[in-house]
Formats: structure tokens, C-alpha cells, sequence
């Protein structure tokens, strides 16, 4: 269980929905809203980068950055996300792809930032994994676990145009810490999809 941290109240939200901007010219953005509908989050994915590289914004001023995701190496498909927390100066953790299950099914680990694995996240049907390879219509849906209980699920919206997640946390209080969750939900949208 996570002990009481300083971090934004942006992060304790039940439900959130997370959007790819379209037509972006430089790089991906995304904007992540809670159950009201209020935007809470807005990401950049850094354009032109030998290591991927998303900052996460309080709002679209780009005034306030509340949380980094980069990778230390240079494609590496085994990437490890290093996730920091900028205003508290603070390593929240790691979120690793499991790159040779995820050719079949999608699945991450969650690393606390000591390097203990405490949690993962996977994609629920094995079906609808296979048919996602080829047919990149089908919406997905992932479950996070902390290994004792069930934290969140992300479910994807069907929509050919716009892609968007509904993150739904099921236990708040977990090990795993909501900001990696946060994270979690943008590097699906900004990497998964597009390593099929």
C-alpha cells in the first residue's frame, strides 16, 4: 500500500478517460479527463526522439509539468518507462513491456522505484488479442493487478477514427501508485498501438 505522498488530488480520481489528439503535427498529445468530464492531464509526446519521451502536463498551457515518462535506451523493443514526478523531485517507479508475450497478448510489469515488481497489466481476452494483430479495429481491454487483488481496468472505446480508454480503479489503495497508473494509460495509447 502507498504511503501518504504529497502528490497532485489529479491522481485520485476513479475513473479517467484518456484521448489521442488527432492531427497533431509534431509528436502525439493526449488528454486524460475524470468521471465529470473535466480535463485533468494533457500529454506530449516529445517529436524526433532516439528515446521515447512523454511529459505530462496539468493543462494544455503546458505551464505546469507534473510527470515524466523516458525510456534510457534507444529502441529498444524490452523498454523500460521510467516514470518521475518533477514537482516533488521524486522517481515513482518503472513501467517495462514484456515484448515476446506481448507479441501474443499485451502485457506490462509495474516496478516500484526500488525495482521491485509490483504489479502488471494485461490485456483480458486472449481472442481478441490475436484478432487485434490483424484487425486493428477491435477494441481492447487490459486489467491491472497488484498480484493479491484487481487495481483498474482499461477498457478501449470502438472508434476507426479517435483512439480513447476508459481507466476505471477498482482499489485506490494499492501498491502500485496512481501515477504509474496515470502513465500506464498514455503509453498505451502512445505505444502499444502502434508496435503491432
Amino acid at each position: 500500500m502507498i504511503g501518504e505522498k504529497k502528490i497532485s488530488p489529479a491522481f485520485q480520481h476513479k475513473e479517467y478517460l484518456f484521448r489521442k489528439k488527432v492531427f497533431t503535427v509534431l509528436g502525439a498529445a493526449f488528454h486524460i479527463y475524470n468521471e465529470k468530464g473535466k480535463l485533468v492531464f494533457y500529454s506530449r509526446q516529445k517529436p524526433f526522439r532516439l528515446r521515447e519521451d512523454f511529459r505530462i502536463y496539468s493543462d494544455e498551457t503546458l505551464a505546469q509539468e507534473i510527470l515524466t515518462i523516458k525510456t534510457p535506451q534507444v529502441f529498444d523493443i524490452w523498454a523500460a518507462y521510467n516514470v518521475e514526478d518533477p514537482v516533488i523531485m521524486e522517481k515513482v517507479g518503472v513501467i517495462k513491456r514484456k515484448a515476446l508475450k506481448s507479441i501474443i497478448r499485451d502485457e506490462w510489469i509495474f516496478l516500484s522505484s526500488e525495482g521491485k515488481e509490483i504489479g502488471k497489466l494485461t490485456e483480458i481476452s486472449m481472442a481478441r488479442a490475436l484478432l487485434s494483430r490483424f484487425i486493428n479495429l477491435i477494441p481492447q481491454a487490459y486489467e491491472i493487478s497488484d498480484g493479491m487483488q484487481k487495481v483498474a481496468v482499461i477498457k478501449q472505446h470502438f472508434n476507426p477514427f479517435i483512439l480513447r480508454y476508459t481507466m476505471s480503479i477498482n482499489t485506490p489503495q494499492s501498491h502500485i501508485d496512481p501515477r504509474l497508473l496515470i502513465a500506464a494509460g498514455i503509453l498505451l495509447a502512445g505505444v502499444e498501438r502502434r508496435q503491432r
